[in-house]
């Protein structure tokens, strides 16, 4: 029994030991964190939705017989709608300072079309879904970021790594989900089924989350005037980092989400991939993030983010040349799990440095800018690819992703960097 008891509290002991030494690395206990795990599952959820249209896109694409260019246009107008939800959407969160209340309704709303996806028997409908989903995905992030910057002043790459790993994990396992269960139900009943754990989050997020919204409204934290925030938003536009950090974004987001498109086609077109492991080999590009973004998230709050935006841009680049090089499917999904490490990680070290370089009056807004500029860029890419994949087959499209991220990598070494806490920073290229 002593014995018994003697490694009973050693294990104890080990495991206190190994929470301090988190604990003192992120600087921030894991209870404290509480409220960003949760925005984090709220994350997931909204990646959770789209990444469930994405797979089911080739079975769509079958049942309705469209050629790729036709598949890669419905991506496009999911792009398109994120742009036109930028619109505003920025302004609205800053103003109102409404954050839980926008992203209770972001998820709420997604999980609704996301049934009418599942219950569509027109092009047309399917068409209207596919842009309310994008709508309310991207309403998600002004709102989300811009709470978690401001509750977590001195840990913004922790907190937004957090809420990047969330997406990661809706990015993980939502194809694994979808994928399964599309071995016994059709895409439409794959659809309507995914959208009940969303509504889920969205009230989980209501109901807990309220009070901390409350409680920084009561610190003057609620809104800003109109006339404070115009001139913020005159100074956002004109400071170049945070424009060049955009730019680099964009054509990052323009390869990422290229992938999300047409490596579901690649696998199942190409090679002849069921649909599990279609589920696990999408589940393979996200999980590396689960690993990673946590880690680049602290690492930027300590040596600045431009170091990190850079290892990983380069390292996404190379990966991404190396898939036109793979004809074997157990080689080319084992190098999509590699790829999902380089480029998911940047995500928490982007948003991190847009916050870095925006005011807290506009912070919404920088959001918004920046996911606006990733949309408006990305919606190019599914037309694009579509046409070089009926030309010259789909592997040219992964030509295309590794120009654009070299593009990504050359303008993120032209950026000067920013550390951590750095505040509102009108640096110059």
């Amino acid at each position: 029994m002593e014995s018994l008891d003697g490694r009973f509290f050693e294990e104890c002991h080990g495991r206190a030991l190994v929470l301090a030494r988190i604990e003192q690395y992120t600087g921030t206990t894991l209870k404290a964190q509480g409220a960003s795990f949760l925005v984090g599952i709220g994350h997931g959820a909204t990646h959770w939705i789209i990444a469930t249209v994405f797979v089911l896109l080739p079975y769509l694409a079958k049942d309705l017989s469209l050629s790729y260019t036709q598949a890669g246009m419905l991506a496009s107008l999911f792009h398109i709608s994120s742009f036109s939800a930028n619109i505003g959407s920025g302004a609205v969160v800053d103003i109102s300072g409404q954050r839980v209340l926008i992203q209770t309704l972001s998820l709420t709303i997604g999980a609704l079309a996301l049934i009418s996806v599942g219950l569509a028997s027109t092009i047309s409908v399917l068409i209207m879904s596919i842009i309310v989903i994008g709508m309310s995905n991207n309403i998600w992030h002004p709102a989300a970021i811009t709470f978690l910057s401001r509750r977590y002043p001195k840990n913004k790459g922790l907190a937004l790594s957090i809420h990047t790993l969330g997406a990661t994990f809706g990015d993980v396992m939502a194809p694994l989900f979808a994928g399964t269960l599309l071995l016994i139900l059709s895409w439409h009943g794959v659809a309507t089924v995914s959208a009940f754990p969303v509504f889920m989050v969205a009230a989980a997020i209501l109901f807990f989350l309220r009070d901390a919204e409350r409680e920084a409204q009561g610190q003057g934290n609620r809104h800003v005037g109109l006339r404070t925030y115009i001139t913020g938003l005159k100074q956002l536009f004109r400071n170049k980092a945070m424009m060049g950090v955009c730019i680099t974004t964009g054509f990052r987001a323009m390869a990422q989400n290229g992938l999300q498109v047409f490596l579901p086609l690649y696998l199942v077109g190409v090679m002849a991939a069921n649909p599990l492991v279609l589920g696990l080999a999408m589940m393979g590009l996200q999980i590396g993030g689960v690993v990673v973004g946590p880690v680049a998230g602290i690492w930027s709050d300590r040596i600045g983010r431009r170091p990190v935006i850079l290892v990983g841009s380069a390292a996404t680049t190379i990966l991404l040349a190396s898939l036109t090089l793979v004809d074997e499917l157990i080689p080319f999904v084992a190098l999509i799990f590699l790829l999902g490490f380089a480029i998911f990680s940047l995500r928490p070290v982007i948003h991190s440095w847009v916050m870095d370089l925006a005011s807290d009056d506009v912070s919404g807004s920088a959001v918004s800018v920046l996911f606006g500029i990733q949309s408006g860029f990305t919606s190019l890419v599914p037309i694009v690819g579509g046409i070089l994949a009926d030309i010259w087959g789909l592997s040219a499209v992964f030509y295309l992703f590794t120009a654009v991220m070299a593009i990504s990598t050359v303008f993120a070494y032209l950026i000067p960097d920013a550390k951590s806490g750095s505040g509102n920073i009108n640096q110059s290229l």
